[in-house]
């Protein structure tokens, strides 16, 4: 996938831990004690330690709902690439196994690690092993109950490709647990146990928004240490991983480490606002970036599988950028803020609904778009069949519109903004000419100039010889004229709408 990320690029790790049967665990601990140390003879206290003033009683939330918090081992075989790799070609449902990043991330597992250094001693599999054979797996995570009759949450990854799920609580009970449903997009599974009367999670209020800096406490199994609490603070609130992610993550520097997906995420009322879903680490463990699905997203889900079997998403049908700067004056923005919108599917309920490539989405239903990742985040919480009220910016002037969502497999795409420039002297520098009757059959393009040369403000901005200039601050161009005009009447910035590929996108161009 091509990426869109608010962070620096890093390996994202998908925090399930993993080894195969019957080759023991993927590495080695050694818990270190003294050696012949008298023991200090220290008076027994059977008062708990008051909480110093200021800080949160993590202490009792742990207590209350820790035995709400279950470990999930999971068994099953997945069949094998040429480089020893998973390879998930017969699973199209399930997760790709990328990183926030887009590059393929490595596999968990120590037949998964065998096999990669064989394969980059010997140039090969083992002998007798061809590409598609299958391998056992295993595989740990966290999770916890939501409902007392055995209805537990957890990370989608976690079941991913499971034969058996066990579910083991805190009183040593194991349970055999049916996946009801499990949503790779977002990334949440839904789990049946047969049991009764078990202890729950409290989950906080719908569209409650965690504050920057509020103490936040994790349960879960990292590395198979089951019921392991660790604390900290949210770091910050609507991060998006991925390009078209309906997750606004929730950032917080809590210890984080494989094993911990699927487990909740509390607030200091004892209140689950989040699954601990995905680390950012260089290491393969954690490195102070922890992130978590909101609990909205979680209950989203929840409903679905549990009402109607399957999970169904919303589809707007736009490609949306980020607005900057340059972009924001080129379009006569009080300030840098909302959803740029550079493609609209004609037939989509944005199509339908007279959105136009150009158009700002400064809100919906009343809610402000900040940045371009909020209406993703906004679809993603809808059904097919929903109603968005849009308020748009267009060409200076405030527009409202109104759009029933579809039913689709993705929604609204993020497509990547480049970078400003820094402003050359001259004009748009380019060397255009009208598309041809055979450029426009292939293209699919009604109309554009093509773009022969680059130089100056737009060579700088990231133009491209080969892109096709569709319109310039909004205004569509069919001819040179059309392209000079625009240009002129630009102040300190015009922008682009090109096309690259099969992705239009805005370029900001800073003029002279």
């Amino acid at each position: 996938m091509t990426a869109f990320s608010l962070l620096p690029r890093r390996t994202a790790i998908a925090m399930a831990t993993a080894a195969a049967l019957g080759l023991g665990a993927a590495g080695t601990y050694r818990m270190v004690h003294a050696e012949n140390t008298p023991a200090l003879q220290t008076p027994v206290t059977t008062t708990a330690a008051p909480t110093p003033a200021g800080l949160p009683d993590l202490a009792s939330i742990a207590k209350r709902y820790g035995p709400a918090v279950v470990n999930i081992s999971v068994s099953g075989t997945r069949k094998v690439a040429m480089n020893g790799a998973e390879d998930d070609s017969e699973d199209d449902s399930a997760d790709d196994g990328n990183d926030a990043s887009g590059n393929s991330a490595p596999p968990n597992g120590a037949y998964q690690d065998f096999l990669r250094r064989f394969q980059q001693q010997f140039g090969g599999l083992p002998p007798g092993m061809a590409p598609g054979t299958r391998v056992p797996m295993r595989g740990e995570g966290s999770g916890f109950i939501v409902k007392s009759d055995g209805v537990i949450l957890t990370n989608a990854h976690v079941v991913r490709g499971a034969q058996e799920v066990v579910v083991k609580l805190t009183d040593r009970r194991e349970f055999r647990a049916k996946v009801m449903g499990a949503d790779p997009k977002t990334d949440i599974a839904v789990l049946k146990i047969d049991a009764k009367d078990l202890p729950t999670v409290t989950l906080a209020p719908a569209r409650q928004q965690p504050q920057v800096g509020e103490w936040v406490l994790a349960i879960g199994s990292p590395f198979g240490f089951e019921n392991t609490v660790t604390a900290g603070v949210v770091s910050a609130v609507g991060r998006s991983l991925h390009d078209d992610s309906a997750v606004p993550f929730i950032q917080t520097d809590v210890a984080v480490n494989p094993g911990n997906s699927g487990g909740p995420l509390f607030n200091t009322r004892g209140e689950v606002i989040g699954i601990n879903s995905q680390i950012y680490s260089r290491s393969g463990g954690y490195q102070g970036l922890s992130f978590a699905i909101p609990i909205d997203v979680a209950q989203h889900i929840e409903r679905q599988v549990l009402d109607h079997g399957k999970v169904r998403h919303a589809r707007l049908g736009v490609a949306v950028q980020e607005v900057n700067q340059t972009l924001a004056e080129s379009f006569k923005l009080p300030k840098p803020e909302g959803a740029l919108v550079a493609n609209v599917d004609p037939n989509s309920p944005a199509g339908k609904a007279g959105i136009q490539a150009g158009d700002v989405v400064l809100s919906v239903n009343g809610t402000p778009i900040v940045d371009s990742v909020d209406l993703p985040a906004i679809v993603g919480l809808a059904l097919p069949g929903d109603t968005l009220n849009l308020q748009l910016w267009r060409q200076g002037s405030p527009v409202s519109v109104s759009a029933t969502l579809a039913d689709a497999k993705s929604d609204a795409k993020v497509a990547k903004a480049e970078p400003e420039a820094t402003a050359p002297r001259g004009r748009l520098g380019l060397a255009l000419r009208p598309l041809q009757p055979e450029e426009k059959r292939e293209s699919g393009l009604a109309g554009g100039l093509v773009i022969e040369g680059v130089s100056g403000a737009s060579e700088r901005a990231g133009i491209q010889p080969g892109d096709v200039l569709l319109a310039v601050n909004g205004k569509p161009v069919s001819n040179v004229s059309d392209a000079r005009e625009a240009a002129a009447k630009s102040d300190k910035s015009a922008a682009l709408l090109v096309q690259r590929g099969d992705t239009k996108i805005y370029v900001p161009v800073r003029l002279g």
